[in-house]
């Protein structure tokens, strides 16, 4: 006679778009906190500071993620940003803060948003999951336009009408938990999560040993944030 056998339950999975900077790494850990199995991924796109590949790399390993892929673009061939060509990297008085509200800045890459979520659509479809979780920030942040509430809310329509999913009567959810904290709130949400930030690295104009330049604006947001959370950065240890 045979036994009754039970039916395997396996968590949620969630796709998680994974920079190696400190907000994708909050994210990483609050999806994993949340219950999900998570799917990292990652993007080689011609970059200035590709070290942040790197920093990826070791963050997806410390926390053990179900997979990592880094997928190879090249926005190189539009430019369009100090990011992605020979445009020099804007840089301020280390002492002070970035200014905001003064347009969008050259840091800017074109659409990057939006293709790297549709990368992580297109993933989500094969993994069947219903779940993809983006480190964008409209509080601290450099006025990036494709970083908005609006622009997430209007992403996740698009992605309801454009998949499988929307066919099967499914919905896909496009996770952003750190849009409306400030950097010193992520830091310490991270901070209690375990999160290691001595593993990750937020300058867009490194040198070529790695080193932070110390004051682009994602350095002076990152001190800033660091400081006013009362915590040191272990990167700068």
């Amino acid at each position: 006679m045979f036994g009754l056998t039970m039916p395997t339950t396996y968590p949620e999975t969630a796709v998680v778009l994974l920079s190696g900077g400190l907000d994708s790494s909050t994210v990483l850990a609050l999806a994993q906190q949340q219950g999900y199995a998570v799917y990292a991924m990652s993007f080689r796109y011609g970059q200035r500071h590709q070290i942040e590949i790197e920093a990826a790399k070791r963050i997806a390993m410390r926390a053990g993620v179900k997979q990592h892929v880094i997928s190879e673009i090249d926005l190189r061939i539009f430019g369009g940003s100090a990011l992605t060509s020979e445009v020099g990297v804007p840089k301020w008085d280390p002492g002070s803060q970035v200014q905001q509200g003064t347009g969008i800045p050259i840091t800017y890459v074109p659409a990057r948003n939006t293709i790297f979520l549709s990368f992580a659509l297109a993933w989500a479809e094969v993994l069947g999951s219903a779940n993809i979780f983006i480190g964008v920030n409209a509080i601290d942040y450099s006025g990036y336009p494709d970083c908005r509430p609006e622009y997430i809310a209007a992403y996740e329509k698009l992605a309801n009408l454009a998949t499988r999913a929307a066919v099967e009567g499914r919905k896909l959810t496009i996770h952003s938990p750190l849009i409306n904290l400030s950097k010193a709130d992520i830091i310490k949400l991270g901070t209690s999560l375990g999160v290691d930030y001595s593993l990750t690295v937020s300058c867009y104009d490194p040198s070529p040993s790695g080193g932070a330049c110390g004051s682009c604006d994602a350095c002076i947001l990152r001190r800033e944030g660091f400081s006013r959370a009362g915590i040191p950065d272990p990167a700068a240890c």
